[in-house]
């Protein structure tokens, strides 16, 4: 069973979540990997804001309380940054995006730097199979291509890939258990068992 939060409430629980380890006043930006005040959050240029990792647009679903509002698929962004990987699919390659070194993108697609491909991968693959068309949301599924047709995201191949290169780390893991405990009260399987992601979609 899942708790769903409100869009207001993704603001909070990400100030949580995402939490710099190292500094308790500041949240980790997921692609840039910046450490940043989490006061600054809103639309402002240099501000954070919440980034669907599964775009709303690819699924249809907005921010309305269900997928829009899933922990599990958003993280803190700067907000140029969010904007500029819009609602790419993601694959390997492109020209490197100037505000967040690592990451790489073209006309229709994006990639995360190296430390959350992983993150980026499983983050998909829940949405994959958390939402299979049920309670009046589409059925969200990964293909192989690149600027597919609603529901779909990809690139599945190139997301296999990222999941066994780049392992969950304390960081990923602590965000799953805080989602557990304290917001949404279930969890992303592929964080407990990425080789999951191998039986279910091969390899």
């Amino acid at each position: 069973m899942q708790t769903k939060i409100t869009y207001d409430q993704v603001w909070e629980a990400l100030k949580v979540t995402d939490q710099d380890p190292n500094n308790a006043g500041n949240v980790i930006l997921i692609y840039s990997g910046r450490s940043q005040s989490k006061s600054t959050n809103g639309g402002g240029v240099n501000d954070w804001n919440r980034e669907h990792v599964w775009p709303q647009s690819h699924g249809s679903f907005g921010t309305a309380t269900g997928p829009g509002t899933d922990l599990h698929h958003l993280r803190p962004e700067d907000v140029t940054v969010n904007s500029t990987r819009g609602n790419k699919d993601f694959d390997l390659g492109g020209s490197t995006v100037s505000e967040a070194p690592g990451n790489y993108t073209d006309a229709d697609s994006w990639e995360p730097r190296n430390a959350v491909k992983g993150d980026v991968a499983r983050m998909i693959m829940y949405m994959a199979i958390r939402y299979e068309g049920e309670d009046g949301w589409p059925n969200l599924e990964m293909n192989n291509s690149v600027n597919g047709s609603v529901p779909y995201l990809g690139r599945l191949s190139v997301l296999l890939q990222w999941n066994l290169q780049d392992p969950p780390d304390t960081f990923e893991k602590r965000r799953n258990q805080v989602i557990y405990d304290s917001w949404q009260g279930n969890r992303n399987p592929f964080i407990d068992h990425p080789e999951w992601a191998t039986a279910i979609w091969g390899g």
